[in-house]
């Protein structure tokens, strides 16, 4: 990998970000991951990337982003991407929803997967790990032998570390606060002075680096699907695409939430229709 760049000089001290430059980062974010840069975050954008602007010698944000034009691999530009996309999240973060999953959803899929039938649940967007392990936890708590049957979480997400993170599924005393005492106790162990999700959890999830604007390589339907506070990132065509291929991947009796910041709209809305009392859970409507 090469690039044209100026001579780094680090008596001048780190490069600025222009108008220009920023304009141009967000317009490549947004062909690479679907990813709508508002105007004003100049200075988010500084603070992501000067270090790679550092480790590569480079002297200005333009250079870097030639440099990323120019990489055929691809692999630049993937590192780009992950230093952009932020990964807040906490275990069991919007409440309702997993008590929506424990008390309407999961003992019917608990009946399905006793019934030899197979069950599947899928975290787009998985961050560092809360939401599945959250999701995990509540399909142990319906279905507490779920390793004896066809369930199984998926989770994805753009970032590769953050999914590299999540695997090892280790969480300091902080992060595992919202979990009940006895879940914690039951479902995680010391490791340090941290907590790791134990091997029971951490078999039910799966976790894959997935660019959900490409192509999905699964093949079948999930029962449920978590996709939250991931499309207020998005332009509103990227957002009611991405709705209606999430619709389209549910079971014909299958669950979506969104963020509670979401509304789904556009052609999603013809297969969808909202249950429960929030208007964030979404059930596939049945033809």
């Amino acid at each position: 990998m090469s690039a044209q760049a100026r001579p780094f000089a680090e008596e001048v001290g780190d490069p600025k970000l222009s108008v220009a430059e920023f304009r141009r980062v967000a317009a490549m974010l947004a062909q690479a991951a679907g990813i709508d840069l508002e105007e004003g975050k100049d200075a988010f954008v500084h603070a992501r990337l000067i270090k790679r602007l550092r480790e590569l010698r480079l002297s200005s944000f333009d250079d870097y982003c030639s440099l990323v034009d120019a990489d055929r691999s691809g692999e630049e530009g993937r590192r780009m991407v992950e230093a952009l996309t932020t990964n807040y999240t906490f275990f069991f973060r919007e409440p309702h929803h997993f008590d929506h999953l424990r008390d309407e959803v999961m003992p019917r899929l608990a009946q399905k997967a006793k019934r030899g039938e197979r069950v599947r649940l899928w975290s787009a967007g998985c961050s560092l790990g809360h939401e599945p392990y959250s999701m995990g936890l509540t399909v142990l708590d319906v279905l507490p032998d779920a390793e004896r049957y066809d369930v199984k979480i998926l989770a994805t997400d753009i970032d590769r570390e953050v999914i590299a993170s999540a695997s090892a599924g280790l969480y300091d005393d902080q992060c595992l606060a919202p979990v009940p005492a006895d879940a914690r106790a039951r479902h995680f162990l010391p490791a340090g002075g941290d907590s790791r999700a134990n091997d029971r959890l951490r078999a039910l999830v799966s976790f894959r680096q997935l660019n959900l604007l490409e192509d999905w390589p699964m093949s079948g339907a999930f029962d449920v699907i978590f996709c939250r506070n991931v499309t207020i990132y998005f332009a509103a065509p990227t957002r009611e695409q991405l709705w209606t291929r999430l619709a389209r991947k549910l079971t014909p009796d299958g669950i979506l939430y969104a963020g509670h910041s979401e509304r789904i709209t556009g052609a999603a809305l013809s297969a969808l229709a909202h249950v429960g009392s929030v208007a964030t859970t979404y059930a596939r409507l049945q033809r």
